[in-house]
C-alpha cells in the first residue's frame, strides 16, 4: 500500500512540476520516471512546434493564393495539422489508458512538427 501511494504522489509531481516552478533535468530523460519523460517529451514538442511556428510565419507573407482567391497553402496546414495529430493518436493507441501514451503522442508529434518544419524551409528556400 505504501509503495502505490508512493507512485502516485511522485506522478502528481512530475504532472504539476511547471506549477510548482520545478522542470526536471530533460538532458538525460531516461533516468526521470515515467511522468519526468512525458513531461521532457512534451517540452520538446513544444520547441518543434515554435520552430514550425517561426517557419511558417517565415514564408507565409511570399505565399501565393490560387486565381480564385483560395488559399492552397493554408488549407494544407491545417490538413497537415489534422494528420499529423490524428497520426499520433493512432500510435498512442497501443499504449491507451497507460502512463507511456502521453510520451508515445508527444514524441511523435515532435518527429512529425520537425519534419513539416524542414519541409516548409525547403519551400522557403527555392522562392
Amino acid at each position: 500500500m505504501i509503495k502505490r501511494a508512493s507512485i502516485a504522489l511522485v506522478g502528481i509531481f512530475f504532472t504539476s512540476a511547471p506549477a510548482l516552478g520545478f522542470d526536471p533535468d530533460c538532458s538525460d530523460p531516461g533516468n526521470l520516471p515515467q511522468q519526468g519523460m512525458n513531461y521532457c517529451a512534451a517540452k520538446e514538442f513544444e520547441r518543434a512546434d515554435a520552430a514550425l511556428n517561426a517557419a511558417w510565419k517565415l514564408l507565409r507573407p511570399t505565399a501565393t493564393k490560387a486565381s480564385d482567391g483560395s488559399d492552397p497553402m493554408l488549407q494544407a496546414q491545417r490538413a497537415w495539422i489534422r494528420y499529423r495529430d490524428g497520426q499520433c493518436d493512432a500510435e498512442g493507441l497501443h499504449f491507451e489508458g497507460g502512463s507511456l501514451e502521453p510520451f508515445i503522442v508527444a514524441q511523435c508529434r515532435t518527429r512529425m512538427t520537425q519534419a513539416r518544419t524542414q519541409e516548409l524551409l525547403l519551400m522557403e528556400r527555392y522562392r
